[in-house]
């Protein structure tokens, strides 16, 4: 689940607010970030034509609770004006950017794409993690804009660097992105997760190179850029959750959960984790 952007670019922008994980403490949360893992792994053979997103949700939490969790989004609270999220995960189908509430309307029909967003909460800790899904065959550009979103994550994850800064991610994300013709969603950033859901540092998917706090030992953080086929200008719908493509064009989106560690960036929500130097 992302959080909405509240940008901070300066370089000088005080390091503040911002909760450094100790060995034990990454330690610690590695079974809720695998449990995330997991529960999207037990959700993909359901991902078909014909299942409603409310059968989804309701399987992924009995599964959650199965597994001695609870789902973090479920009562997570809203912006001002907005209800609580009512669910346990997020399904957001094509032109849904974000935070798609599932409910039974909402069929999987042939060729749609939709993300699954889930953060089982264990131990005090939060995994969070997302994957888009392509429902049986889809078309082309649809398949490409899953492929580019997908490996446009990895390339954020690639760029993360002890000493390095916040923006030589969005950088890295912005500029593979772009180049495949696709733009990159503004309105909702990446963040420090931990005991705390939303967390500082903020992580834009977008900016420049050498910009943003400094990438330090103890950070853990989602990157999760959000990927659309036209503008990357977005709406909220009236429910005040689920953000839209403003011109209609499909989205996609892909998260990770990394931890900085003395020996690298390492991805928590990978199985087997995934350790890059």
């Amino acid at each position: 689940m992302s959080q909405t952007a509240v940008l901070q670019t300066s370089n000088d922008a005080p390091f503040r607010g911002i909760t450094l994980l100790s060995a034990r403490e990454i330690e610690a949360m590695r079974p809720a970030c695998r449990l995330s893992s997991e529960l999207l792994d037990f959700l993909t053979p359901m991902v078909v034509p014909g299942v409603s997103t409310l059968e989804l949700n309701d399987a992924a939490e009995s599964w959650t609770k199965k597994h001695g969790a609870t789902s973090a989004p479920l009562g997570y609270p809203g912006p001002q004006g907005a209800i609580a999220f009512p669910r346990s995960i997020c399904t957001s189908i094509n032109e849904v950017v974000c935070h798609g509430i599932p409910n039974k309307k909402d069929i999987l029909q042939e060729g749609d794409i939709i993300n699954i967003d889930v953060t089982p909460l264990l131990n005090g800790y939060h995994g969070d993690s997302s994957r888009t899904f392509m429902v049986g065959e889809v078309s082309p550009s649809a398949r490409k804009l899953v492929e580019v979103t997908e490996k446009s994550m990895w390339k954020g994850i690639e760029a993360v660097k002890i000493g390095g800064r916040i923006g030589d991610i969005g950088a890295a994300i912005q500029a593979y992105a772009e180049s495949e013709g696709f733009a990159v969603v503004r309105d909702f950033v990446g963040h420090g997760v931990h005991r705390t859901f939303h967390a500082e540092p903020q992580v834009p998917h977008y900016g420049v190179a050498g910009k943003g706090k400094k990438i330090r030992p103890g950070m853990v953080f989602t990157i999760e850029p959000m990927l659309n086929e036209g503008s990357h200008e977005v709406e909220l719908l009236e429910d005040q959750w689920t953000a839209v493509t403003k011109d209609g064009t499909l989205s996609a989106q892909f998260e990770h959960t990394l931890a900085v560690t003395k020996s690298g960036v390492e991805v928590l929500t990978k199985m087997p984790a995934a350790v890059l130097a």
